[in-house]
């Protein structure tokens, strides 16, 4: 197994729960495996492949990701092919007269295709011995990503009785573990859950204030590196876009309101490095891996723990530093309620799953306005422990946030206001009126004779709005999902005025200055010390040409990790250089000669 491992990827060793993974498939005993992203799924379906004969059969949804994995195998001299509606007649039968012929030992398809009739008399020719189902979460209406086709997968079993069949996910809980087993009727599958903590990403969540200025602040953290900026509406990300190109940027759009030929420009250029930069609905991301993205914004709250654990996982999939920064209000959670209940752009309305959904947003509206470590919050969602006392990678563990000063009498003057407005208006109004503000709405109403009428007047709009979505969050205020959202008390609003909650209030205390000096960098990530940056950069140059000639994406060349191991090792001679990490047999044949001349060169 790791003869294997060493020969085709350059690894000396496998991840937790992979040789386990590996072993359910070599025993041929179905498994549901769940790792998170960058845990090495792929290799747990991808070895066996080599050792055993036969053809494993890859389920994957997008026809770009499968590409991807094509040509990063066969990169590493593993015998691989896709098919895909893309293709010819001549092509897919040139295909499978390879898969007679034993020259496929992994054959990547649609969930669509593999539910034709016709594909799967010719895979009974085929000798398939494994399936593996990739993304499997699609298959449960109780996941985050439900997709029908995946249904039809369930019969896999009736039609190839002495094949295994193999569920991978990033993102699962129990009850979605559950479901996945039984829409797939796995037979006694080894269940492997492998631990959802990722140590080398660092998670920000902080009020939205000023999207633009924000944003930017996070840009410049990471100048020449690559990033996701996720929103929740297409208008969102129009603007967004043009906002970033007037200032420099080289941002490109993604989202489903564009033309198919748009969206294909936008993953090919952020796949070959040609932009770094892509501003995107949730639609974008999962057909890409590439794996040195450096940062990950949310403009806006996702709707589901999973959603964010999936999202934000595409970021340090190398393993080394990434941050995720996300941009909150309370407000947030209005919108998707409202586009939920009555369908949006972004979402088909389905009555049936409302009240999942609607549970899913809870969950992760708790997460953003909560008080507790990030890191914690995420495992433990999942129903793993977190031992660790501090991550060091977030920004509650890294003190940049601090507790409201009297947050109690901050509450009941809030709360108190709203009562005196007879709980018949919205957040903007409830805060002029906090803060005193002199303007015609409020005199016309005679609101400013209010006993609650600048009680809060030394403080900005932006943090009185925060702490009332705060308010809202716990529980102690509940807003409409009215066209225009109007603020009520609640049962737990009394125990609040007589101060016999339990209540917290945040705000974030960091400068600029302080998440450049404390920037990005966990205690856990995959980097064994500095490393020649010229070298490295110069690496990462050539690559891209190599990429480009190629026409592959450049992780399929060398993922990032690599060329920091050769920058910081800088072998001289092939030997050496089949020591790195990531460099196996076949790309020290295809490139060795190459990196080592770049290596002598920079010296």
């Amino acid at each position: 197994m790791l003869d294997v491992v060493s020969r085709h990827w350059g690894y000396t060793s496998l991840r937790p729960l992979q040789e386990e993974a590996i072993g359910a498939v070599l025993g041929g005993r179905d498994s549901l495996v769940v790792m998170p992203t960058g845990g090495g799924k792929s290799l747990c379906y991808q070895v066996p492949a080599l050792l055993r004969g036969g053809v494993t059969v890859v389920v994957s949804p997008l026809i770009s990701l499968m590409k991807d994995q094509v040509d990063g195998l066969l990169a590493c001299g593993v015998p691989a092919a896709q098919m895909n509606s893309s293709q010819s007649p001549f092509e897919l039968r040139a295909l499978e007269r390879d898969l007679d012929e034993g020259k496929v030992k992994l054959l990547f398809v649609s969930p669509e295709r593999l539910a034709m009739p016709s594909f799967r008399q010719t895979l009974k020719k085929s000798n398939v011995i494994s399936f593996a189902i990739d993304e499997a979460h699609c298959i449960s209406h109780w996941g985050h990503d439900f997709r029908p086709e995946y249904r039809q997968l369930r019969t896999l079993h009736e039609q190839f009785p002495d094949a295994s069949v193999h569920a991978y996910t990033a993102t699962a809980t129990q009850q979605v573990r559950h479901d996945i087993a039984q829409q797939l009727a796995l037979r006694d599958p080894a269940v492997l859950v492998g631990y959802f903590d990722r140590p080398n990403l660092t998670y920000r969540v902080l009020p939205r204030v000023d999207e633009v200025p924000q944003l930017v602040e996070v840009l410049e953290r990471h100048r020449g590196e690559a990033g996701i900026v996720y929103c929740t509406r297409r208008k969102d990300v129009d603007s967004l876009t043009a906002a970033l190109k007037k200032r420099d940027y080289n941002a490109l759009a993604y989202h489903a309101g564009l033309s198919q030929d748009e969206r294909k420009k936008t993953q090919d250029e952020f796949r070959a490095e040609r932009c770094d930069i892509v501003v995107a609905t949730v639609a974008f991301g999962m057909g890409i891996d590439r794996s040195n993205v450096r940062f990950i914004v949310h403009m806006a709250m996702p709707k589901s723990v999973e959603h964010y654990q999936q999202e934000t996982g595409r970021s340090g999939r190398d393993g080394l530093e990434a941050e995720c920064v996300l941009f909150y209000s309370g407000a947030d959670v209005m919108l998707w309620k409202s586009m939920l209940e009555r369908g949006g752009e972004e979402i088909e309305p389905d009555p049936k799953f409302l009240e999942a959904s609607i549970r899913h947003l809870n969950d992760i509206n708790r997460y953003a306005s909560g008080t507790t470590c990030r890191h914690r919050a995420l495992v433990e969602y999942f129903g793993q422990k977190y031992e660790p006392s501090s991550c060091n990678a977030c920004d509650i563990c890294l003190g940049e946030t601090t507790d409201v000063p009297d947050a109690m009498v901050v509450a009941q003057k809030i709360v108190s206001c709203v009562y005196r407005l007879r709980q018949q208006f919205g957040a903007g109004h409830v805060i002029s009126v906090l803060r005193g503000e002199n303007i015609e709405r409020i005199r016309q109403r005679n609101h400013d004779q209010l006993s609650t009428y600048g009680l809060l007047k030394g403080h900005s709009r932006n943090e009185i709005r925060d702490w009332v979505y705060q308010l809202v969050s716990q529980g102690y205020l509940l807003q409409t999902s009215d066209e225009y959202p109007v603020l009520h008390l609640t049962e737990t609003s009394s125990s609040l005025m007589k101060g016999e909650a339990d209540l917290r209030l945040r705000q974030p205390i960091v400068t600029r200055k302080k998440v450049e000096q404390k920037a990005s960098r966990p205690s856990s990530v995959a980097d064994d010390g500095p490393y020649d940056r010229t070298l490295f950069e110069s690496l990462r140059k050539w690559r891209r040409g190599e990429a480009e000639e190629r026409e592959v994406p450049p992780y399929v060349i060398f993922s990032d990790r690599t060329l920091r191991e050769i920058a910081r090792a800088q072998p001289s001679t092939l030997a050496a250089l089949r020591q790195v990490y990531g460099v196996g047999d076949a790309k020290l044949e295809q490139f060795g000669a190459r990196v080592i001349g770049i290596v002598t060169d920079s010296g």
